[in-house]
């Protein structure tokens, strides 16, 4: 019985995730936003997720490298922040006299401390942006943006530990299914936020040839 509870807790959690992470846009985007949006996702890895998870930022961004770039890291933080949150949910859950085996359990904890440093370090990228302002060139600029790049960077990284923690064959079943599906998703919205933020940093730097407005 506390197997079949424990089984049916993943479930509503995952089905709560997908129901309340399905939001629509308060403003419907113009054609030249949507285009802008759709034109700078090409260059991320994960082009129609990408699409998906700013367009409801459209009239904030409007034709802006620096706030498509800031857009990016708000998503990655808010998903990020979620998910650190389910597995801690899942963590406790777990010690409630619920049997988890000794290696799920040291992978829930390890992912916990890999999703809580991912957290940290996207925030700090989000400081790091508004410490920005509008200046887009000189040798302030690449400091700043060389801090986000380096944020954003580890926090992917932290992320993937999470996913090795959960790819042996000796963790199955719906806790690795459930965890995996959270943590894929969070991994390849941060993929995409590094692209903006390294086409933004890019194209901004003194001698680009292709600088949009901030």
């Amino acid at each position: 019985m506390a197997n079949l509870g424990f089984h049916l807790l993943l479930l509503f959690l995952s089905f709560h995730y997908n129901l309340t992470s399905a939001t629509a846009a308060d403003h419907p985007p113009t054609i030249s936003t949507t285009n802008f949006i759709e034109a700078a996702c090409k260059t991320t890895r994960y082009y129609t997720l990408c699409i998906q998870s700013l367009s409801s930022y459209s009239h904030t961004i409007q034709q802006s490298d620096q706030q498509l770039a800031r857009a990016a890291l708000a998503v990655t933080l808010n998903k990020a922040q979620s998910t650190a949150n389910f597995v801690a949910k899942l963590s406790k859950s777990s010690s409630g006299g619920i049997y988890i085996k000794p290696r799920e359990s040291q992978a829930l904890k390890d992912c916990i401390d890999n999703m809580v440093d991912s957290v940290d370090q996207l925030n700090q990228s989000m400081e790091e942006m508004g410490r920005l302002g509008n200046r887009v060139s000189g040798q302030n600029f690449i400091w700043h943006m060389s801090n986000v790049q380096t944020w954003v960077s580890a926090a992917l990284t932290d992320e993937n530990t999470c996913l090795d923690g959960f790819s042996g064959p000796d963790l199955s079943g719906n806790l690795k299914g459930v965890i995996r599906r959270r943590i894929v998703y969070v991994a390849q919205v941060t993929s995409n936020a590094l692209a903006l933020v390294n086409r933004f940093a890019d194209t901004h730097r003194p001698g680009s040839t292709s600088n949009h407005s901030p």
